[in-house]
């Protein structure tokens, strides 16, 4: 069974600061192991954003937060920018 959430989120940077964005995430359950991730798109690109790694706190509406890792990052356009996430723990979704 796989389990998505396509919407707003906020991304919490490791100094508190805050992005606003859209999320596309999943679950998936490969070999046993149970895991979700995704793509995240800040409507701001941010010094801080370019430079994020671990341990960030990904929240959902309702005050539903999940930890993500920072994948990658790719240009979409000359303004915006693609995040992939991995999660850690269970997902908030």
């Amino acid at each position: 069974m796989t389990t998505t959430y396509s919407g707003p989120a906020k991304l919490t940077l490791v100094d508190g600061a805050c992005i606003s964005g859209m999320a596309s995430l999943s679950t998936n359950q490969r070999g046993g192991i149970n895991g979700w991730g995704g793509t995240f798109r800040p409507d701001e690109i941010t010094t801080e954003l370019r430079d994020a790694g671990e341990g960030l706190q990904l929240e959902l509406p309702y005050d539903r937060v999940g930890t993500v890792d920072v994948t990658g990052m790719r240009k979409l356009l000359a303004t915006q920018l693609l995040v992939s996430l991995a999660g850690r723990g269970p997902a908030p979704f």
